[in-house]
C-alpha cells in the first residue's frame, strides 16, 4: 500500500529541512576516515558468526581493510552530499541500491537479530557473572559500585575549567549570560517576557550575588553519567545549593574514563531556582514549605 502523495510530499519537506540542519556542520572527508575506522574495528573485533551479511562478505574479500567500499559508496550515497540528498527529496523513490542505506539496513536487521536471541538470557545474572570475571581478572583495579536502583554519591569542587590553551570556562555564568544568547521565538534560547522585565530592572531580591549579579549555573569536578541529571548537589553542611544537569563538552568521554582535568559537572544554582519559584512565578505556597540558609 502506498503513501497518499500529499503525505510524501510533507514528510519529503520536513526532511529537506532536517538535512540543511544536519549538512551545515557535516564534513565528508572526517565522516569517510571515522566510517572506514569503525567498519575496520567492527570486522576484527566482532566474533564471524555475529557479524552483519553485508560486513562479514566485504571484510572476508577486503582482509578487514574497508577503505575501498567506503569510497564507492560515498561516491554513489545520497546520504553523504546535501544536493543528491534533495534531488532524491524532490522525487523520492525505493533507495535499496542507495550503499549507505543497504550497509544501514543489514546493520540493524543484524542487531534486531542478536537482540531478539539476547532477550532470552537471563541478562542480570549474566551480568552479574561479567562483571565477577572482570574483577577476578583485574584485581588491582578499582570498580565503580553497581548503582543500578540505588542511590550514588560523588563528591568533587566548585572550580573552573581550562581545557585547551587559552580556553578558561569561569565557574559561574549568570543571568546577563543568558540574555547574550536570547533569540526571540527560537526553542533553545528564547526566555519569558516575565523574566526579561526583571532582568532589566536586575530585580534579583535576595538572590543576587555580593556583585549585585544573579547566578544561573555553576560548575563542579563531580563525577556523573546519563541519567544523573536533576540530582541535587549538597554542600558540606548538607544544604541544597544546586541540581546537576549536564556535563560540558570536553567530559563526553567520561562515560568510558573520568578526565578530572577536563571534566565539569553542569549545575543550576539554587539562587536561580528560587528566584524562579520566587520572583517570576510568584509561587510563594512553594516558598512557605522551603527553609532557605543564607
Amino acid at each position: 500500500m502506498k503513501a497518499p502523495k500529499e503525505d510524501v510530499a510533507a514528510l519529503a519537506a520536513n526532511l529537506k529541512t532536517a538535512a540543511k540542519d544536519y549538512f551545515k556542520d557535516y564534513d565528508k572527508a572526517t565522516d569517510r576516515d571515522v566510517t572506514i575506522a569503525l567498519l575496520n574495528l567492527f570486522y576484527k573485533d566482532i566474533t564471524p558468526n555475529q557479524l552483519p551479511p553485508l560486513v562479514k562478505k566485504t571484510g572476508d574479500k577486503s582482509k578487514g581493510d574497508f577503505t575501498s567500499f567506503v569510497d564507492k559508496a560515498f561516491a554513489k550515497s545520497i546520504f553523504v552530499d546535501e544536493n543528491k540528498m534533495n534531488a532524491w527529496l524532490d522525487a523520492p523513490k525505493v533507495l535499496n541500491n542507495d550503499p549507505i542505506f543497504v550497509l544501514m539496513q543489514d546493520i540493524v536487521e543484524s542487531y534486531l537479530t542478536i537482540d531478539d536471541v539476547a532477550g532470552q538470557v537471563d541478562a542480570s545474572r549474566a551480568e552479574r557473572l561479567y562483571m565477577n570475571g572482570l574483577m577476578e581478572m583485574n584485581k588491582d583495579v578499582n570498580f565503580y559500585p553497581d548503582a543500578n536502583f540505588t542511590m550514588r554519591l560523588t563528591y568533587g569542587s566548585v572550580k573552573n575549567c581550562d581545557p585547551a590553551d587559552a580556553v578558561e570556562y569561569d565557574y559561574v555564568t549568570t543571568l546577563d549570560g543568558v540574555m547574550e544568547k536570547y533569540k526571540p521565538g527560537d526553542w533553545e534560547f528564547d526566555v519569558p517576557a516575565d523574566l526579561i522585565k526583571l532582568w532589566e530592572k536586575k530585580d534579583y531580591g535576595r538572590y543576587a550575588d555580593k556583585n549585585g549579579n544573579l547566578v544561573v549555573n555553576f560548575i563542579t569536578t563531580n563525577d556523573i553519567t546519563g541519567g544523573n541529571s536533576g540530582s541535587p548537589v549538597i554542600d558540606g553542611e548538607g544544604n541544597l545549593i544546586g541540581l546537576a544537569f549536564d556535563g560540558n563538552w570536553e567530559a563526553m568521554s567520561g562515560d568510558l574514563s573520568f578526565e578530572d582535568k577536563v571534566q565539569r559537572t553542569i549545575c543550576m544554582d539554587a539562587r536561580y531556582l528560587l528566584f524562579i519559584i520566587d520572583k517570576m512565578a510568584n509561587a510563594q505556597n512553594i516558598m512557605n514549605e522551603l527553609k532557605i540558609v543564607e
